[in-house]
């Protein structure tokens, strides 16, 4: 960790009591800030807020009163609050600095950082990339951090020159960065997402784009070739860009080619080789190798790691086979393209179960990759748009249900041995769950509850 002067006696306020705001908090306060920390709510655990004060961090909830601005020299936002908020849009309006806890985190930072960002595939592709750096490691380690779950901030404190820090980045948190600069950058990909957070498709954009924004010549970017617009935004990169593509569209950087992951003419191994199912899955392998081979990995510790690694928690993950049926949960599917992956990664029939925030989108785009669906369980707020994207597909059993975890049962005994159930909800989580992990947590405990019964049966 890095020791710096910058924020000793300096007014911070932290808006947010989740974990990058209370983890940021603590390390302000040890870099000698004097920290205030906002929230509508008092914290769950009367542990955090203990703890909090005990460093001597004032901690103000129930409210965002304009007051705590006064004398305030920068704030610590945490990414999931909007510029919308009372307090956020009262800093921007007195001109106050804005930073997400990343940012932080880079500055005291001793390692290298590779950042990860997109809209799909990022938390895949991360940690793909750790697992490739740490393999046969002899010196050092790479850490995860960032939207993956794990503070920035908190591993950066640890973090020591001989280790990477691999760091996924949300365009919330990105929106908040000034210094911050990967040695290698990832863009996994861009499609429609968060909107309404950012108010257009383009500030969205923007937003990703921000992760190569301070990188130079000795930096890399490693961009995803396999659409137009991608390929532009490279040219908006000041680091050397190394392309990946699935489709065959390069060869200059990691790509797919008669079967086979390549890095630069160089077959690395076979893209059936790989444990997790889905073109999706081989595009997140071929980033990953592409930033495994720029830090000097072997093929023989790359093939090993894919061959082995059987997914992330809520993305594709299998759970388990129940009386010839395997069950999957995708609950991180948030978007649309998401769910077309997940579906187009199977070649077995499917009984899906979708559902969630309605956002102002219909489904007719899903349309094609529900052929293969055997039945279609519907939830949430935007049941009755997906049944009707099912419905003109030709799915011939479509139920309702109430949540996710009435939709397993269902889901049994819609499905016959040899078939995929598969939780891949093509939505946010928020109208009946706070986040998708929560959703796919209750979908494994209803899969495992299920099993108990049937066994017994």
């Amino acid at each position: 960790m890095k020791k710096i002067t910058a924020y000793e006696n300096k007014k911070v306020l932290v808006i947010g009591l989740g974990k990058s705001g209370v983890n940021a908090a603590k390390l302000l306060c040890e870099l000698g800030a004097d920290v205030t920390v906002n929230d509508l709510k008092a914290p769950k655990d009367p542990k955090v807020a203990a703890g909090l004060r005990q460093q001597g961090i004032r901690l103000v909830t129930g409210g965002h009163p304009l007051s705590l601005l006064e004398g305030t020299e920068l704030v610590v936002k945490n990414p999931g609050i909007p510029y919308s908020n009372v307090l956020v849009a009262a800093a921007v309006k007195q001109h106050l600095p804005i930073i997400t806890e990343p940012e932080l985190a880079f500055e005291i930072l001793d390692a290298p950082l590779i950042g990860i960002t997109g809209t799909n595939g990022k938390t895949t592709t991360t940690t793909m990339i750790a697992l490739m750096l740490n393999q046969g490691a002899t010196k050092g380690q790479a850490l995860l951090a960032g939207n993956i779950g794990i503070p920035a901030s908190q591993v950066a404190q640890k973090a020591t020159a001989a280790d990477v820090m691999v760091t996924e980045l949300s365009s919330f948190q990105l929106l908040g960065i000034t210094k911050l600069k990967p040695h290698i950058a990832v863009l996994t990909n861009i499609y429609e997402a968060h909107t309404d957070y950012h108010g257009s498709r383009e500030n969205y954009v923007k937003a990703k784009m921000r992760i190569t924004m301070n990188q130079d010549q000795a930096d890399f970017f490693v961009v995803n070739w396999d659409a137009a617009e991608w390929r532009q935004l490279s040219q908006l990169s000041h680091a050397q860009v190394v392309p990946f593509s699935r489709q065959d569209k390069t060869e200059a950087g990691a790509y797919l080619k008669d079967g086979w992951l390549c890095f630069k003419g160089e077959k690395i191994m076979l893209a059936s080789a790989i444990k997790v199912p889905g073109d999706h899955n081989v595009e997140n392998a071929l980033a990953a190798l592409a930033v495994a081979k720029l830090m000097g990995k072997s093929n023989e510790q790359i093939a090993e790691v894919l061959q082995t690694f059987s997914g992330v928690r809520h993305r594709t993950q299998y759970v388990t086979t129940i009386n010839g049926r395997k069950f999957y949960n995708d609950s991180k599917a948030t978007n649309m393209e998401a769910t077309e992956k997940a579906l187009a990664g199977f070649t077995a029939p499917v009984v899906l179960m979708a559902g969630g925030l309605d956002r102002g989108f219909t489904f007719e785009r899903l349309e094609p990759y529900f052929k293969n669906l055997r039945g279609l369980i519907v939830f949430g707020e935007t049941a009755d748009l997906v049944a009707a994207a099912g419905k003109k597909a030709g799915v011939k059993k479509i139920v309702h249900t109430k949540d996710v975890v009435s939709a397993v049962p269902l889901a049994y005994e819609m499905s016959q041995a040899g078939d995929v159930v598969l939780l891949s909800p093509a939505c946010a989580s928020w109208d009946q769950y706070p986040t998708f992990e929560v959703r796919g947590d209750l979908f494994i405990t209803a899969v495992t509850k299920l099993q108990k019964q049937v066994e017994v049966k």
